[in-house]
């Protein structure tokens, strides 16, 4: 049984989800405010939170940002009927496991929460566009939160919880050789990190580093970065 968190102040469509996750044999509990949300991730720990975004009151981007900071290991599915508002960007550095449209797609919602990983959050530092919104899609598949930058100067601006693992490009804009790897081993020094890079022979090497070749084969990738989620210090209920 897995135990998830729908915050919507639309009631009548929260309850009509907690009722499928139910019949899943799931617990679901609804919640109308981001207040309610607080007192409840404080009460009880889930696997993920499903937030609308546009809600009277405290914001869906704020509710994540200040679960986050009682829970920083809740996956969160985000659900806007706008997909183009400037708070879902707020939301998005915070990472998430996925941004849905409304109506909701409900097949899609059910698989992205049945593979949810609690403390499963990967930042992806990668200045490719293409290669960044590939790994992203294929790390939500297994279940990863995901939060991207696209420079090295960036990942000062990420406001995310602790991720676990980085899947980090060696040349990225914004800095020299490393520069984004630096500032993230900087500000989280357990983090597992996973280098991407078409010049191997420069990457540093060191306890936590693993070094993956450009071209590189994604799904080794995929299941090295399995291995380390599955091996991390668990952290405490």
């Amino acid at each position: 049984m897995r135990r998830y968190l729908l915050l919507d102040d639309n009631r009548a469509l929260a309850e009509n989800l907690a009722e499928i996750l139910r019949d899943e044999g799931h617990q679901a509990t609804v919640v109308s405010t981001g207040a309610e949300a607080l007192r409840a991730v404080g009460a009880t720990r889930f696997d993920a939170l499903v937030t609308d975004m546009r809600m009277p009151g405290m914001s869906g981007a704020d509710a994540v940002r200040c679960i986050r900071r009682v829970d920083p290991g809740i996956a969160t599915v985000v659900m806007t009927a706008y997909p183009r508002e400037d708070d879902l960007e707020t939301a998005r550095r915070e990472g998430l496991l996925a941004v849905l449209p409304k109506p909701v797609p409900i097949s899609t919602l059910m698989e992205l929460l049945a593979n949810a990983r609690r403390d499963g959050l990967v930042v992806v530092a990668e200045d490719d566009p293409a290669l960044s919104d590939n790994l992203s899609e294929l790390l939500r598949e297994r279940g990863f939160s995901c939060v991207t930058v696209s420079s090295a100067l960036d990942a000062d601006l990420l406001s995310c919880a602790t991720p676990f693992a980085a899947l980090v490009d060696l040349r990225m804009p914004g800095g020299p050789d490393g520069e984004a790897l630096r500032r993230l081993r900087a500000r989280f020094p357990r983090l597992s990190t996973f280098v991407m890079t078409a010049w191997p022979d420069l990457a540093p090497l060191g306890e936590g580093v693993d070094v993956y070749s450009k071209p590189f084969d994604t799904g080794a990738l995929m299941g090295a970065l399995e291995t380390a989620h599955a091996a991390r210090p668990m952290p405490s209920p």
